[in-house]
């Protein structure tokens, strides 16, 4: 329906309704104006015979003639005047002499004046009549003479009489009766268009609003239809009446010139289910129906959908060639759809086997009913081919429409015979196609055996296309042929080499990126920790997972140091892949460094900071890396004579302490800010650990997850630790795995458990030295005592030794107090301490020197020796190995007073 703003053509009942409504306007603008000229014509005829009958009779009254001869007339005749015009109902009535000289007027101001008038016609005894502009405005008047019988029969006039109204006073008789020739011309207007409108809505139901030039269209289209379209149609009422048909209808039904009138069901030579689908009026879309030789494609709707009479409009196609073709198309639609597929379907991991998987899952059953992929077995490995074509080939994908066929099972390593498909189309490149598998000698050869089993299984042809991508071979994919009788084809062959060529590149990618990640997780695996060393401090276990994308930077260590006490570290770098990992390997080399100088916590993250700003320094501006897109680190130091743990953090997450009660806890330490921003100042916290504290360092890959706050993973780790105080290390590592990580992690993983230990009072002897030379021979003499009370009465040779110079030295160029501690564990530990912080050198002493011998002494009988700074001064500490009885007893958990003698001598 067009809106009432369109410009387009009208249709014919609203051209016929415009032009009814402009006749009838036309006639009614016509009847009013005519009313009004009438009106207005009727109204200035009375105002004339008004004003001729005032001044005629005014003139003719009695007296008149006798006061127009009294000296002033116009003080007599001024008031009768009036009188006589408002009685006669006109605007003024004036009396004047033969010059036309007033003796009345209503403006009195006007008496005496001339008369506005023609006043020569009723000087000779005629009624005169004019329209003029008087004094009073426009005015209609009549001027009347005034005779004399009396004195002058002869009939001479001896005055004149004038009376009239203004227009004004005319026309306003007028303008009260236009209401009413309006009301009456809207009236007959309404009533005129209401007929109209009758009249043309009937019209347009009857030419559906169609304007002239649709309507020849539709008459010309009507023709178009019956006799020039290739498609035919049928309208048929809801009685089941043949309404019309076209010539193509006729044609492809053959049916009867006196067709149209009939009933469907009286037509001759219909197909049953086309009789059906024309009667029963229900919608029908590309219905292939026979009609002799021919196949059509019928499509049906019902009329009345849009308020139409109730029936059906059926249209008709002869689909017999192209059902032919679509057989064909559709064929070439599924082989589209299939290679689709596997464009998704195939390679969605960078997973050798798996990719194979994908191809023998696309295959079937769409294209073949088995499929077999056979790769190269160093392809695996993310190696390349080798030795000899066929040679080698592990079998890594079977699929099939069943589950018992007789061919080589999974994982088998298999050497084709050169004479075999597999083997000339790995040799060649080029694919092979074996119509008939009895037929072929050189296939029946591989297996004799076998080959029977298949061919009497029903499988009975075979396409073998090479996986060749880049220019190297990787492997055989082979489809196999049982329930479709028809062997494979050439165009079967090309769709093969199509779905081979995707899934090629895809296990090429897989196979570079098996290597790659090979090449760095060894890389990774070498620069961590591969065996943890002797300490006894700690009971510890680990774990470390490579993410399923590739390595990453995470790390852990253990570190022995001097005075039995042990180092924890774990750390992150941000990112995956090779550099990621090299960043961790100097980060890891940078922490042993560090550690060697025995720096407390917070110092050393200091440094390893510093180290890290370094890097990016260097690395900005070259094509090596980006630097150091972020790094963590947590690192503990743990005493086991005091069982205190001094931890500081830089950007990492707080570890878990598990009580001896089973009680999880996460210490809330200083949070310094990651490893490479500078600036900000790292805090070293301390904890008491009770003996058998579980200690447990992570990093974020444990408990970060996307489908998971980090609240989330942090209250499963507690729950995995929880209620278990003494389970073992190892254990409590397998466990928290088990409970917080997928079957392979998106993100490194490095797990370190620590279970404390304490070492044992009477493996350690402390004493306060006087700062007096003579207090040495006293404290080599407690020594001795103290190492005969362990047992260890070889080593007090030397450790007095030791021990002579190092309190010799505290003495002369240290302060007080200083203090001498013996620590048995693995080693025996002599420290001296003193309230200095200035460091003693070796040197090497000239012939000629007195001293500067003492601690070349030192470093020759102690295995180690070094010196550490505390925040009271520094300690001086020399280590010497235990005789092997004792590193035995030791090891095994023995005291060494009372538990184990040592040998005679």
């Amino acid at each position: 329906m067009r809106s009432l703003t369109e410009k387009g053509p009208r249709s014919v009942a609203g051209q016929v309704f415009i032009l009814q409504v402009a006749v009838v306007v036309l006639l009614v603008a016509c009847g009013v104006f005519a009313l009004v000229l009438q009106s207005r014509h009727d109204s200035e005829r009375e105002a004339v015979t008004r004003s001729t009958a005032a001044a005629s009779t005014f003139a003719r009254s009695p007296g008149l003639v006798d006061v127009l001869k009294e000296p002033d007339p116009a003080k007599t005749l001024q008031p009768i005047t009036e009188l006589a015009r408002k009685e006669a109902g006109v605007d003024f009535i004036v009396v004047m002499d033969t010059h036309g000289i007033r003796y009345t007027h209503p403006i009195p101001g006007r008496i005496g004046e001339r008369f506005v008038g023609t006043i020569e016609p009723s000087l000779q005894g005629e009624v005169y009549t004019e329209s003029v502009h008087g004094p009073l405005g426009h005015e209609v008047q009549a001027v009347v003479p005034v005779f004399d019988p009396v004195d002058d029969p002869d009939g001479r006039v001896v005055a004149l009489v004038s009376a009239g109204m203004k227009v004004e006073n005319v026309t306003g008789v007028v303008a009260r009766q236009l209401p009413i020739i309006l009301g009456a011309g809207a009236a007959a207007l309404a009533l005129a268009m209401g007929g109209t409108a009758l009249i043309a809505r009937r019209l347009r139901r009857q030419t559906h609003r169609l304007d002239p030039a649709e309507m020849a269209r539709m008459y010309e289209h009507h023709d178009t239809v019956l006799h020039s379209v290739r498609e035919g149609v049928l309208i048929v009422d809801d009685e089941g009446r043949l309404l019309l048909a076209n010539d193509e209808a006729r044609r492809l039904l053959d049916l009867a010139p006196d067709a149209e009138g009939r009933r469907i069901t009286d037509l001759p030579g219909l197909d049953p289910g086309t009789v059906e689908l024309l009667t029963s009026r229900r919608v029908a879309t590309d219905e292939v129906l026979p009609a002799g030789d021919r196949l059509l494609a019928v499509n049906q709707r019902p009329t009345d959908g849009h308020g139409g009479p109730k029936g059906s409009i059926a249209t008709l196609r002869d689909s017999t060639e192209l059902r032919a073709l679509s057989g064909r198309a559709e064929a070439a639609r599924e082989r589209l759809k299939l290679l689709y597929d596997a464009g998704l379907g195939i390679g969605t991991t960078l997973d050798v086997v798996r990719t194979a998987e994908e191809l023998a899952q696309v295959a079937v059953p769409r294209f073949a009913d088995f499929v077999t992929v056979d790769l190269a077995d160093p392809v695996l490995r993310g190696e390349e081919p080798s030795g000899a074509a066929g040679s080698d080939m592990r079998r890594t994908a079977v699929n099939g429409v069943r589950s018992d066929a007789p061919l080589y099972p999974l994982g088998k390593l298999i050497d084709f015979l050169p004479s075999t498909p597999q083997a000339r189309g790995f040799g060649s490149g080029r694919s092979e196609i074996v119509a008939d598998l009895s037929a072929d000698p050189g296939w029946l050869a591989q297996d004799p055996e076998r080959t029977d089993r298949v061919v009497g299984y029903g499988i009975h042809s075979l396409i073998a296309a090479p996986l060749k991508a880049r220019g190297v071979v990787l492997g055989i994919a082979n489809f196999w042929r049982s329930e479709k009788p028809e062997p494979f084809d050439e165009d079967d062959l090309s769709l093969a080499e199509e779905l081979v060529a995707r899934a090629a590149v895809n296990i090429d990618n897989a196979r570079r990126y098996t290597r790659e990640h090979a090449l760095a997780v060894t890389l990774q695996r070498s620069l961590l920790p591969r065996a943890l060393p002797e300490q006894s401090a700690l009971d510890v276990a680990h774990r470390y997972l490579p993410a399923q994308s590739g390595v990453s930077g995470d790390w852990f260590d253990v570190i022995p140091l001097p005075g039995n006490r042990v180092a924890l570290v774990v750390g992150d770098v941000v990112g995956h892949g090779l550099h990621a990992a090299a960043t961790m390997g100097r980060l890891r080399t940078a922490v042993h460094n560090f550690s060697t100088l025995d720096l407390p916590p917070d110092e050393l993250l200091g440094h390893l900071d510093d180290l890290v700003g370094r890097i990016d320094q260097d690395e900005s501006g070259t094509n090596v890396g980006a630097g150091v897109m972020g790094a963590t680190c947590l690192y503990a130091i743990y005493d086991p004579v005091s069982r205190r743990c001094a931890m500081a953090r830089a950007g990492h997450h707080p570890p878990a302490l598990v009580r001896p009660d089973g009680g999880v806890e996460f210490p809330d330490l200083p949070a310094g800010p990651p490893l490479g921003l500078g600036g900000m100042p790292f805090q070293t916290a301390e904890l008491e650990l009770a003996e058998g504290t579980h200690l447990v360092l992570y990093t974020d890959g444990l408990i970060e997850d996307r489908t998971r706050d980090l609240d989330v993973g942090m209250e499963m780790l507690r729950q995995a630790l929880a209620a278990h105080p003494d389970r073992p290390p190892e254990e409590s590592c397998q466990a928290v795995l088990e409970a917080l990580l997928p079957g392979r992690p998106k993100d490194d993983v490095a797990l370190l458990i620590a279970r404390t230990r304490a070492t044992p009072a009477d493996h350690v002897a402390e004493w306060d030295v006087p700062v007096d030379p003579a207090a040495v021979s006293g404290m080599r003499a407690a020594v001795a005592a103290k190492l005969d009370e362990w047992g260890l009465s070889e080593l007090a040779f030397g450790m007095e030794l030791v021990l002579s110079e190092l309190i010799t030295n505290a003495i002369r160029y240290g302060s007080a107090p200083i203090g001498v501690r013996l620590l048995l564990d693995r080693t025996l530990t002599c420290e001296v301490s003193d309230g200095s912080s200035t460091s003693p050198h070796l040197r090497y002493a000239a012939t000629t020197d007195e001293g500067g011998r003492g601690l070349f002494l030192v470093a020759q009988v102690a295995e180690r020796w070094g010196t550490r700074y505390t925040p009271e001064g520094k300690v001086i500490w020399a280590e010497q190995p235990l005789p092997a009885w004792a590193d035995r007893a030791l090891a095994a958990g023995a005291r060494l007073t009372g538990a184990v003698d040592a040998p005679a001598r």
